[in-house]
């Protein structure tokens, strides 16, 4: 059995991984095209909600998300031994209006299948509250590691399922906390962000490890080598919480002080400065989550291109009204995310850091106008002038040689001004 490469991770040497949250294939390219050329691993991450044994709202099962990225991977020349791929907030996040039992054997299902597929990076997340909980009672540690332990009770049975097929099959790496923030960014706006305290950190650990340990479980804890917190970091709407090393001390010293091995995994760092990135790494927040800033970045360029092809073609692919009118036509996955008035939900839906406008990419008129899009640019020399205009970065890449006009190459390395920023403050290719 080979050792999984995220145990070499450690709060005292400022290396540390990002983790891609996302299921955009241009994104995945663009990821894995820009680790191929740094020499390093690359973790990319599926949510439950996401991808799941019924599909999710990709349509994808933990099987079909492996297939997916690895076919990416074939076509960039990424040796897919060299990807590690991660369930994030694995766990009833989906079932909350079922009851306790029949939400935890469906986030068993689907823990059991994730790690039957090969995933090597689990996040189990049971800080949400099922049907039959207390709405008034918050829920204790030890019921949250409880079912945690449930959880990874699946874990361990779809990995030894797992290596009858596969005897050198590597074991996965856990990520447990119950501090997570709502997958893809904050609904409300907030005035300040609470650090989590030393002692909600040390009680989380203390009180999984108990119960691991009473269950004949401490294989799994032993390979435990995060715990998500909140370290400060956040971002919402139009708002950004840039990490404060100040702020986060007293809990990065605990860590420090108290473990060798352990990291904090942070969520929702996309947007943060890349010092600020590097001040993590260094204060043992070893693996940063991104994954809205990516698609952020995705729909950027392709909006910066359809200016260009607007300019340049009578009868244009009109990709902004058209993820608009799909937007409009379905408000589910926006419309608990955004208020205000006409104007500013209009505005919102564009331009907001939430990214909801990343759920109706893959829409079918949506995709169609996208790949017209392209078509349209790669069938013409793109005027420089016109680079220089509304990709300013990438017409210098192409001047200097470094990438071509083609519409799918500024679309990567657009995407690749993001990804530099962690791969600065992670420096990966050390691991």
């Amino acid at each position: 059995m080979s050792e999984n490469i995220l145990l070499k991770l450690t709060n005292k040497h400022p290396v540390g991984v990002y983790s891609v949250c996302t299921a955009s294939g241009p994104v995945i390219k663009a990821s894995l095209e820009f680790a191929k050329e740094n020499g390093s691993i690359l973790v990319v991450e599926a949510t439950a909600n996401q991808v799941n044994q019924f599909g999710g709202y990709t349509n994808m099962t933990p099987s079909d998300y492996r297939e997916f990225v690895y076919d990416i991977a074939h076509d960039v020349g990424f040796d897919p031994s060299r990807i590690v791929l991660g369930g994030d907030h694995l766990g009833p996040l989906t079932w909350t209006d079922k009851d306790e039992a029949e939400a935890m054997a469906l986030a068993s299902t689907l823990v059991y299948e994730y790690a039957k597929a090969g995933y090597t990076k689990i996040h189990l997340d049971t800080s949400m509250k099922v049907a039959s909980d207390s709405a008034s009672e918050p829920l204790s540690n030890t019921i949250i590691a409880q079912r945690s332990c449930e959880l990874a009770k699946a874990a361990l049975r779809g990995y030894n399922a797992l290596k009858e097929s596969n005897p050198d099959a590597v074991f996965p790496v856990f990520i447990i906390g119950s501090e997570v923030p709502i997958p893809g960014g904050a609904q409300e706006a907030e005035e300040s962000l609470a650090v989590t305290t030393v002692e909600d950190f040390m009680t989380t650990y203390l009180v999984f490890k108990d119960v691991y340990q009473k269950e004949n479980m401490m294989k799994v804890f032993n390979h435990v080598i995060a715990i998500v917190v909140q370290p400060g970091v956040e971002f919402g709407d139009s708002d950004l919480f840039i990490y404060q090393r100040e702020n986060a001390k007293k809990l990065t010293t605990a860590l420090k002080e108290n473990f060798e091995t352990l990291n904090f995994e942070g969520h929702s760092t996309d947007y943060q400065t890349p010092s600020a990135l590097r001040e993590m790494v260094e204060d043992g927040i070893t693996i940063l989550k991104v994954g809205p800033a990516l698609t952020f970045a995705y729909r950027e360029v392709l909006f910066a291109l359809s200016e260009i092809e607007r300019i340049l073609f009578s009868t244009p692919s009109h990709l902004p009204d058209v993820l608009e009118k799909a937007m409009l036509d379905n408000p589910k996955n926006w419309e608990k995310h955004y208020h205000g008035n006409t104007h500013e939900l209009a505005f919102k839906r564009k331009y907001s850091y939430s990214d909801r406008a990343r759920y109706y990419l893959p829409v079918p008129e949506v995709d169609t106008a996208i790949q017209t899009l392209i078509h349209n640019l790669e069938s013409i020399d793109i005027p420089e002038t016109l680079l220089s205009q509304y990709l300013p970065y990438q017409y210098r890449h192409v001047k200097d040689g470094l990438i071509t006009k083609h519409p799918h190459d500024l679309i990567s390395d657009y995407i690749k001004l993001y990804l530099a920023d962690y791969e600065y403050a992670t420096q990966s290719a050390k691991l």
